[in-house]
């Protein structure tokens, strides 16, 4: 009984250390969500996986506990130099004694950061994993060693994964830390991972007993949208118009469309720059800085841009082309409002997409069966009629809670149900029959499109009763009618490498009229514009801000930033901005008490920010922190 006691003492008293030093540095009250169980267990020595979605808060968890006791030093692998340079000019902004360690410093900067390392002036250092691979058992592990090094935490974890959306074969050797470093413990953080994504970090990093922690996959604040084409440039403009001034991205499958999209959007006015493995680096460093100091405001890239990306404020991701993955859309799409704010997601696809990914990865053998199941599993996102937020927590092994999110495409009632639907169906499920169930979807499509392919006229399957029953029909559309078949369970796949085409029994069933079904279509891109509805975070997060100071303040953090030679949102993220504004504190003390000011920056900037608040009438007095 005493010995349970004292460790309930000691669970308490680091819970009560943890808080403090999250409000101290940070400047909030309280941990979000899994976030204070994932700094116990480095407090408690104990491995761990955690899985956080982008914008909650990864980054907290390995970097609150490396402040709470004592001496030592943690170690945060880190896939991008770009990253940790971000990370560690917030950190200390806060007060945190952070550095960096890689090939983007002198062998003089690398002698200094050495020589404090030495002298235990740091609490976090960041490093790339080829650092400690490539010299596992060698000098820079070996000062390491002196170090007091307590904790490695490994980010973007699933990097580790041949399963993951971004292998990195160097991540694969980290699991040699735990020889190098006996007696630390390890810790691994990602924002997308499926369970067998999850079961390979823990097996390749060798985690013992680990703590698994993993959050919602939901966004509650983030608009889910699936546009078909109907013009890529008008339909992302449409997107970048009723966003303007805010920063966003672009992403396009090849470089040439990168380019095109990206002249476009700037001859008509737009700040924007493109982004793809084609440029030179300095090039693709300037464009990225460009967008982190908010020089401009879209970033038009490939998936050769975004991880690592810290800025807060990406209010609207555009895919103009679909990802190859429902894993890759998470992790791009979710770089839209990391600040919690409101951010608009749209998918504008085609099913020329998929043939365009599989053309790409054929080549090189990653056209695999996975790959294969990833590109279906992305198809079937875009072409259903259901819950977007619902879908995705499904796919990452999910329930969704609660009814209608009222922030999707299908939720807001930006689709139109499809005249009579049950002969529709009918008509689709025939033509699958009378091809014998032997072909895939673009057969039945062309067939029933009337389209007179090589594959269609040498099988004479232009001469079916069913070959252009649809021909009005776009094909989007008709595709789109398959995959809701198939989700309802009227038509079936069977197969891997070449999927064929079933009916059902329940298809029979509809076949005979023995049952119904409800088809759907997307309304034309103006009509589902015009009703700019969003998430109910949104009104909630405006209200009571004064608009004009919000703006102000806006400037001067983009004036301290520039002086500073970091990105704005290293000052303050949108959200602590729009408090501000909201609570217009009138003193040192009041300031503390808004969420994301903690006490190096009230001390080292309250007096500007105070300044600009007390010309437009400071109201807030003194008083406790607000929770956010």
């Amino acid at each position: 009984m005493p010995e349970t006691l004292t460790r309930a003492e000691t669970a308490g008293a680091d819970s009560a250390r943890l808080t403090a030093v999250l409000e101290r540095y940070w400047g909030y009250p309280s941990f979000r969500p899994l976030q204070r169980e994932a700094t116990a267990a480095i407090l408690a020595g104990r491995d761990s996986l955690v899985v956080l979605p982008t914008g909650g808060g990864k980054s907290l968890c390995y970097q609150v506990p490396a402040l709470t006791r004592g001496d030592g030093l943690a170690v945060v692998v880190s896939p991008l130099i770009s990253l940790m340079k971000d990370q560690v000019d917030a950190l200390i902004a806060n007060g945190v004694p952070a550095a960096y360690y890689n090939s983007s410093l002198t062998p003089e900067q690398q002698g200094r950061v050495a020589a404090r390392l030495r002298q235990g002036r740091y609490r976090l250092l960041y490093v790339a994993p080829e650092r400690l691979v490539g010299d596992a058992g060698g000098r820079f592990c070996e000062l390491l060693g002196h170090c007091g090094l307590r904790y490695v935490a490994v980010d973007e974890a699933h990097c580790i994964s041949h399963w993951g959306h971004d292998f990195r074969p160097e991540y694969r050797q980290l699991g040699r830390l735990r020889e190098v470093f006996r007696g630390i413990s390890l810790h691994a953080y990602t924002a997308t991972a499926t369970e067998r994504v999850r079961r390979d970090i823990v097996e390749q990093l060798g985690l013992e007993n680990p703590e698994v922690l993993v959050g919602s996959f939901d966004r509650p604040n983030l608009v889910y949208r699936a546009w078909r084409r109907q013009g890529t440039y008008p339909q992302v403009k449409a997107v970048v118009d009723r966003h303007r001034g805010e920063a966003g991205i672009v992403y396009c499958i090849s470089r040439r469309e990168v380019e095109k999209v990206a002249e476009r959007l700037k001859d008509d006015g737009v700040r924007a720059l493109p982004y793809h493995a084609g440029l030179d680096d300095p090039v693709r460093r300037r464009h990225q800085e460009a967008f982190l100091n908010e020089q401009i405001d879209v970033m038009v890239a490939t998936v050769a841009f975004g991880m690592g990306i810290d800025r807060s404020n990406v209010r609207f991701v555009v895919h103009a082309g679909a990802p190859r993955s429902l894993e890759h859309y998470q992790q791009e799409a979710g770089r839209a409002g990391r600040d919690g704010l409101e951010a608009e997601c749209v998918l504008i696809w085609s099913p020329g997409d998929f043939t365009t990914w599989r053309r790409m990865l054929e080549p090189s053998g990653e056209l695999t069966d996975a790959a294969r199941q990833h590109l279906r599993d992305m198809e079937r996102y875009a072409a259903q009629t259901r819950c977007r937020h619902r879908a995705l927590c499904e796919h990452f092994g999910q329930t969704y809670a609660g009814p209608a999110c009222g922030a999707c495409d299908w939720c807001l009632g930006e689709l139109e149900a499809a005249a009579e639907p049950v002969v529709l169906a009918q008509k689709i499920l025939s033509c699958v029959l009378r091809l014998k169930e032997s072909w895939g979807l673009g057969q039945v499509v062309d067939v029933l499109r009337g389209r007179a392919t090589e594959k269609v006229t040498s099988r004479r399957h232009d001469q079916l009763s069913t070959f252009g029953l649809l021909a009005d029909c776009p094909i989007p559309e008709l595709r789109g009618y398959l995959e809701q078949l198939l989700d309802q369970g009227f038509l079936r796949l069977a197969g891997d490498s070449y999927p064929l085409v079933k009916v059902t029994l329940e298809g029979r069933r509809l076949l005979k009229a023995e049952t119904g079904c409800e088809l759907f279509r997307h309304r034309r891109p103006e009509k589902a514009r015009s009703e700019r509805r969003g998430p109910a975070v949104a009104p909630e997060s405006w209200a009571g801000v004064d608009r004009e100071l919000f703006e102000e303040l806006r400037k001067l953090r983009l004036e301290i930033a520039r002086e500073r030679g970091v990105p704005p949102y290293v000052i303050f993220h949108d959200s602590t901005l729009r408090q501000l504004a909201r609570l217009r504190p009138a003193d040192r003390a009041a300031l503390l008490a808004v969420p994301g000011v903690g006490e190096r920056k009230a001390e080292d900037l309250g007096e500007r920010f105070l300044a600009v608040i007390a010309g437009r009438g400071a109201v807030a007095p003194s008083g406790s922190r607000e929770v956010p």
